[in-house]
């Protein structure tokens, strides 16, 4: 039995020897890093299934299943995960002319999102026509700077929600373009738009000193830049203006970027700026990584579905 015994601790001896790679402080639980990871799309506009193999510009790439396929692999990695979506999701095919906006929140709720915001061509079946389908959406939206008090949305559509994931504090608000010229009135109603880099900064002081958020998100569909009008308000300007915004997830312009942009905040703090460009051909990805202390890194990428 002494004999086994020695031969076990041994073995064990070994083990820990030949894994020098592996920090001291991984074995040390109160300091173990927490991992999380930021999934999103923008812009998807009712494509539900893969380009064709003959299109010109995108063959074979996107649809759900994929991307459903892509998501459920990434959750098997990691189980700290928000899926979130920065608006845009209607419009761009039959399945909406027909449906009406069913079946793309019927698929993204099965696939498990926990958040979107709203674009303007989500007003395309007018206010009514998007409360009407908010059944079939097992997620919710956020929209700060869409003032819905005199509408059917008013109390639905929150200006932001926070999440947990393993002590992680999340906090996420949206933020939406200026509605007038892009969008018929009759279709927003009696939506007010409120000033985004006002709204934001009342957004970050409620989420980061109120309720202690770890991580702040916006989902935003002002835009990523607006090369013909640099001081309309996009998501490069917004993260200038602000302070206290980590990340902000963005829509509307189409923009493919293969990594997030960093950008000095008020504060000279960096704000990652990350958008996918449109029709579900991307899957952005980034990951957080807090320590004890919850001091944060991080790393983005884009992934082609």
């Amino acid at each position: 039995m002494k004999r086994r015994d020695f031969i076990q601790k041994t073995v064990a001896s070994s083990a820990l020897l030949a894994l020098p790679s592996v920090p001291l402080m991984a074995f040390d639980s109160p300091t173990r890093v927490k991992h999380l990871t930021i999934l999103h799309t923008n812009d998807v506009h009712s494509h539900i299934d893969a380009f064709p193999a003959d299109d010109a510009r995108n063959p074979n790439m996107g649809g759900v299943s994929r991307r459903s396929a892509l998501v459920e692999s990434i959750r098997k990695e990691n189980p700290n995960v928000l899926l979130l979506d920065a608006g845009d999701i209607f419009q761009g095919t039959p399945y909406f002319n027909y449906y009406g906006g069913e079946l793309e929140f019927k698929l993204m709720s099965m696939m498990k999102y926990d958040l979107a915001t709203m674009g303007n061509h989500d007003f395309d079946n007018g206010i009514d026509g998007f409360y009407s389908q908010l059944p079939n959406a097992n997620f919710e939206f956020v929209s700060a700077n869409y003032d819905f008090k005199n509408t059917v949305l008013n109390g639905i559509v929150k200006p932001y929600k926070i999440f947990e994931k393993e002590g992680i504090k999340i906090g996420v608000f949206g933020l939406g373009v200026e509605l007038d010229g892009l969008v018929d009135k009759k279709n927003y109603k009696e939506t007010v738009y409120r000033n985004p880099v006002e709204t934001a900064q009342e957004m970050t002081r409620i989420l980061k000193h109120e309720k202690r958020c770890d991580l702040v998100i916006c989902l935003s569909h002002l835009g990523y830049h607006y090369k013909n009008d640099p001081d309309k308000i996009s998501d490069l300007n917004l993260a200038k203006l602000t302070k206290d915004i980590d990340l902000i997830i963005g829509g509307h312009t189409h923009t493919f970027l293969d990594k997030p942009t960093i950008v000095k905040n008020l504060e000279e703090k960096e704000v990652l700026v990350n958008q996918v460009g449109c029709y579900g051909i991307n899957l952005g990805r980034i990951d957080f990584y807090f320590d004890s202390d919850k001091n944060k890194t991080n790393q983005g990428r884009t992934i082609v579905v």
